[in-house]
């Protein structure tokens, strides 16, 4: 059982569930008034081995970095659970299956490209590359945990009726909000282990740069993705809308005082932005998915 629950902690399951809350609403959205169980359900199990293949060959490059991390010092790879060759094998195995299953049971070779895709920039180009050598990091390498929306409307799009509109445009709205979400999402979490990242020669944000740098990036970026969120308001009704703007506004105004804090030279708790960003990203997500169900007709 202890090496069971060791394969399973290395897709990161809490990493994955924010993943399919992502794909969800594309595939309610990609086709508005119709609900495709069994397609969505087939197509978060190819994902989930997808993401999880990513996560697994992550832990794998990312093996050094974490045994001087305290946060991660749990991971299987670090406890010497599991080796490092048969946690390559498992993300192999994980990837594989997950290609065969978008292109022969889901039928949509475009959703296994994007999970073919996102593996390679998530170990080559983030864990490999970016994560090590630039504070910019988490704004580009958080395209990866973008392209569950991508692979969630390639699914239902393979399946749609002829001669209906695509409309990929709001898929990669919905693949800029998680975009522009990352990294102040990610930032929060690092200011609280600023320490953990520092020993570990990470040059994330709060290590390279001052808090109030921090925050005055932090504050842009969260900005950006209430932005962007409005952009999706034209193909969804009022329950969308209320959404964005009640948790954009919320979103902002923590951000807001996080920064503010920092400025005053108070003790801040960037975890509490953290949590909220979380939040953020799964009601208005949720609220995405209410109003595709229930079909209304879009404001504009």
């Amino acid at each position: 059982m202890d090496i069971l629950k060791a394969y399973f902690a290395l897709t990161k399951p809490r990493v994955i569930e924010l993943l399919l809350v992502a794909a969800i609403p594309a595939m309610l959205q990609a086709e508005r008034g119709e609900v495709h169980l069994l397609l969505i359900l087939g197509t978060l199990l190819g994902g989930w081995a997808g993401a999880g293949a990513a996560n697994a060959f992550n832990m794998v490059a990312d093996h050094d970095i974490d045994q001087k991390m305290g946060r991660t010092r749990a991971r299987p790879l670090v406890r010497h659970t599991v080796t490092k060759q048969r946690a390559a094998i498992f993300a192999w195995v994980l990837l594989v299956f997950s290609l065969l299953w978008f292109l022969f049971v889901i039928r949509s070779p475009l959703a296994a490209f994007f999970i073919l895709l996102t593996n390679w920039f998530y170990i080559f180009v983030y864990t490999k590359w970016l994560k090590r050598k630039t504070w910019q990091n988490v704004i580009w390498g958080g395209a990866a945990g973008c392209m569950p929306v991508l692979v969630g409307w390639a699914a239902i799009r393979a399946h749609a009726p002829e001669g209906t509109p695509d409309n990929w445009w709001q898929a990669v709205v919905m693949f800029l909000v998680i975009f522009f979400w990352t990294p102040p999402h990610t930032w929060a979490l690092a200011m609280k282990y600023r320490d953990d990242y520092a020993k570990a020669e990470v040059p994330m944000l709060p290590v390279v740069a001052s808090p109030e740098a921090t925050t005055r990036q932090i504050v842009f970026y969260t900005w950006g993705t209430v932005a962007v969120s409005l952009a999706l308001v034209p193909a969804a009704s009022w329950i969308y809308l209320a959404a964005a703007i009640i948790c954009g506004a919320a979103f902002i105004v923590r951000a807001t005082q996080l920064h503010r804090g920092v400025v005053s030279g108070e003790e801040v708790k960037p975890l509490k932005l953290f949590i909220l960003s979380n939040n953020y990203l799964a009601l208005l997500f949720l609220a995405l998915s209410v109003d595709a169900v229930v079909g209304w007709a879009p404001l504009l």
